[in-house]
């Protein structure tokens, strides 16, 4: 079996997630081709996608989820994901009762029993009919009007994404800053249900197409799948995928040809598919002699530039939108902070600057 050396992994990831080959023709076609893209930072996740579209602005996809082109929801993990309106039933079927297990374990501090949180969910659902897209607060005045206690903090927090992984409540569109809800199926055109094998190659197939080379580790921790799960997974399209390993472990992409890459840079926002999709995120820290920067104990992670896939410093928003603050901790070339400079000055025209 043929062993990937760092290099050819970094390459392959780039070309994969879109970040050293063209891009696509919008934000929509981006979250359709990776699955499913982490987006609880609503405005680093907008520039996850607008740098793999051939020409977008923040606005331009802030307008793709007004429109409901993409759908911002719990799923996979315990966390906000941008999916495809086509995806969001059968991924919620097969990843909602595992995230609704785990935040389940807390709902007894909440005084959240099944019966409240059903009835909560009823409640939204009736507020929400009609085409209505409501805040959170709003739809906190719907829980409380039904006498369900009070409906503030982490409580409403649960409330809200129980609707959310019970598939009745998505994203709606924004008004002005704030998020709004609207219900799933007034959003999301019908969809015939998948059955579980269906769903899991699914899954599998765009995953390994958007982020191998990658290991079954990897897709689980991406998914929030079961490691057995898993496996299974990798059963029914491995044959479909190319298979080889890297540092002794077994890893599935694309089998596609690996061309020559020119030079890249990238400011990432701190959840970036590029980095968070993967469990084991070592590759990409050779230059700064470790991945501390992406692999926070606290769950957070910093934004990141990275030449060449390659770690070499972090950055920041500055007070203005499209303004940054960079802090590079790598050696770097004269070429390769021009390509950095070209970067920041994406970031500046993507926010209109």
């Amino acid at each position: 079996m043929v062993e990937l050396t760092r290099a050819e992994v970094i390459r392959r990831r780039l070309a994969a997630q879109l970040l050293s080959v063209r891009g696509l023709a919008s934000a929509g076609d981006v979250v359709r081709s990776f699955g499913a893209v982490q987006a609880q930072d609503y405005a680093g996740a907008k520039w996850a996608l607008g740098q793999r579209v051939r020409s977008a602005t923040d606005a331009s996809v802030e307008r793709e989820m007004a429109e409901g082109r993409f759908i911002r929801t719990h799923v996979l993990r315990p966390t906000w994901h941008f999916v495809a309106p086509e995806d969001v039933r059968w991924m919620l079927a097969l990843t909602g009762p595992r995230v609704s297990r785990v935040i389940g374990r807390y709902n007894v501090e909440f005084d959240l029993s099944e019966r409240t949180l059903s009835r909560g969910v009823d409640a939204m659902a009736r507020a929400l009919e009609g085409g209505k897209h409501l805040t959170r607060e709003e739809l906190a005045a719907a829980l409380e009007r039904a006498r369900l206690g009070p409906a503030k903090g982490m409580r409403l927090v649960r409330q809200v994404m129980t609707a959310e992984l019970s598939a009745v409540i998505c994203s709606g569109a924004r008004r002005g800053k704030q998020f709004t809800y609207a219900l799933l199926d007034e959003r999301v055109p019908a969809a015939p249900p998948l059955d579980r094998d269906e769903s899991l190659a699914r899954l599998a197939r765009a995953y390994f197409a958007s982020h191998g080379p990658a290991t079954q580790q990897d897709f689980a921790w991406w998914s929030g799948l079961t490691i057995s799960d898993a496996r299974q997974a990798v059963g029914l399209v491995g044959h479909e995928l190319a298979h080889a390993t890297f540092e002794g472990r077994d890893v599935w992409f694309a089998d596609a040809p690996l061309r020559r890459a020119k030079p890249v840079a990238h400011l990432l926002p701190n959840y970036d598919e590029f980095f968070i999709g993967h469990k084991d995120r070592t590759a990409i820290g050779g230059r700064t002699k470790g991945v501390g920067l992406i692999t926070g104990g606290d769950g957070s992670v910093v934004n990141v530039i990275t030449v060449n896939g390659e770690l070499v410093g972090g950055w920041k928003r500055g007070a203005a939108p499209g303004d940054v603050n960079l802090r590079i901790t790598a050696k770097v070339t004269a070429a390769e902070r021009a390509l950095i400079a070209a970067q920041v000055r994406r970031f500046a025209a993507f926010h209109g600057r």
